[in-house]
C-alpha cells in the first residue's frame, strides 16, 4: 500500500535497529527489528512507496553517523532526538525497543520531538580529536598526581626548583633518594608520562592539519588570551554559531548563564545552569581569566566586579558569559558561521 508520507522512529543499537513506521494519522504500519544498516532500513521503508520520509533517531553513540548516511544517500529528513527529554515524555515506566521506536515516530509526527543538532562530519571528526586529547590530558594529570603521592609517601622534597620544571625533573630522575621499589615505580610513571606527552604532540599536530583552513579558528586565535587549543575546543563543541538565535542562547548552551531559583517572595540565584559539556565550560572559564589580564574591556569589567566584592570565580564566570555573547555577534557580523 502506498503512502504519501511516513514517519519513522529508529531505536538505535550497535548490532540492530528497531524500526517503527507510522502514517500521517498515526497508524502503525510496521514495528520490527532489522540489522544496523542504512541499506536495510531503505529496503524496509521503500515497501510503503512514500514520497516524504521523516526519520527520528535518539542521539547516542553512533546514531549521528547513521543519520548522516540516511540524509546523504537517500535525501530523507532526519532528526536527532534528545534522549533525556524523550525519556521524560514517556507515559509508561516500562522500557522496550518496540515502545521506544513507536514513541520517537509519534513525537515526530505530531511535531513534539525534542531535537538536537546533527553536526556535520567535519565537526564530528574534530570532536573525536578534541575529546581524545582531553583523555590524554587527564591521563597526564593523573600520572603527575601519582608521582607526587609517591614522593609524599617517601617524605621527599626537591631542595630547589618548582615541580615539573627541568631542574625538578632532573632531581626526580637522577638524585631523589627513593627506595628500590619506589624508584622502579617512579621510573614506570615517568615512562608513561613521556609516552602520553608524545601522543599529545601527535594529536595536536593532527588537529592543526585538520582545521588549517578553518576561518573561525583563525579569527579566535587573533583574540588576545585565546590560543589554539581554546579556539579548536570552541569550534568542535559549538560547531555553527548560526544554529543559535541569540548570544544569550549560546551562553546558556555553554553552561555560563546564572540560574534563577526564585519562588514566591523568595528571590535567589543558584549558581550557573547545568548545561553543555563541563569540559567546554572549564575551557571558557580559563579563557575568561586570561581575557581579564590581556583585554582592556574585560579587565575593566573584572576590576568593577571585584570592587563590588565579587569573588574571583564569579568574576570569571561573568566575563565568560559576556564574552560568549560578544563572540556570537562578532561571528555573525563577520559571517564566520560555516
Amino acid at each position: 500500500m502506498s503512502h504519501d508520507n511516513v514517519f519513522v522512529g529508529l531505536d538505535y543499537h550497535q548490532m540492530s535497529i528497531q524500526v517503527c513506521v507510522l502514517d500521517a494519522r498515526g497508524k502503525v504500519l510496521l514495528n520490527g527489528s532489522c540489522e544496523n544498516s542504512s541499506a536495510t532500513i531503505k529496503t524496509i521503508i521503500d515497501r510503503f512507496g512514500a514520497v516524504d520520509v521523516r526519520v527520528a533517531i535518539e542521539a547516542c553513540c553512533g546514531s549521528a553517523d547513521l543519520a548522516d548516511e540516511l540524509v546523504d544517500q537517500f535525501g530523507w529528513c532526519v532528526s536527532l532526538a534528545h534522549a533525556g527529554y524523550v525519556s521524560r515524555m514517556k507515559q509508561s515506566p516500562d522500557k522496550t525497543d518496540f515502545g521506544d521506536a513507536r514513541l520517537l515516530a509519534d513525537l515526530l509526527r505530531v511535531g513534539y520531538l525534542p531535537k538536537v543538532w546533527l553536526a556535520p562530519e567535519y565537526i564530528r571528526e574534530l570532536r573525536r580529536l578534541v575529546r581524545y586529547r582531553e583523555q590524554l590530558a587527564a591521563a597526564k594529570k593523573a600520572t603527575k598526581l601519582r608521582c607526587g603521592a609517591l614522593l609524599r609517601e617517601q617524605r621527599l622534597r626537591c631542595p630547589r626548583g618548582r615541580p615539573w620544571t627541568v631542574p625538578w625533573l632532573g632531581w626526580l630522575r637522577n638524585t631523589a633518594e627513593l627506595s628500590a621499589q619506589g624508584r622502579w615505580v617512579m621510573d614506570q610513571h615517568l615512562a608513561e608520562l613521556s609516552h602520553v606527552q608524545t601522543k599529545l604532540a601527535a594529536v595536536e599536530a593532527r588537529m592543526k592539519a585538520l582545521c588549517g583552513d578553518d576561518t573561525l579558528i583563525a579569527f579566535l586565535k587573533t583574540v588576545p588570551g585565546i590560543g589554539f587549543l581554546t579556539a579548536i575546543t570552541i569550534r568542535a563543541e559549538i560547531g555553527r554559531f548560526d544554529r543559535f538565535v541569540s548570544g544569550k542562547q549560546l551562553s546558556r548552551f555553554c553552561g555560563l548563564s546564572p540560574r534563577n531559583a526564585s519562588s514566591g517572595e523568595r528571590q535567589a540565584d543558584a549558581g550557573m545552569i547545568k548545561a553543555g559539556r563541563p569540559q567546554l565550560r572549564v575551557v571558557l572559564i580559563e579563557a575568561a581569566h586570561r581575557l581579564a589580564r590581556y583585554e582592556p574591556r574585560w579587565k575593566e569589567m573584572a576590576t568593577r566586579l571585584r570592587q563590588k566584592g565579587k569573588p574571583g570565580s564569579v568574576v570569571a564566570a561573568a566575563i565568560a558569559n559576556r564574552w560568549m555573547r560578544w563572540l556570537f555577534h562578532q561571528v555573525q557580523n563577520l559571517n564566520l558561521v560555516a
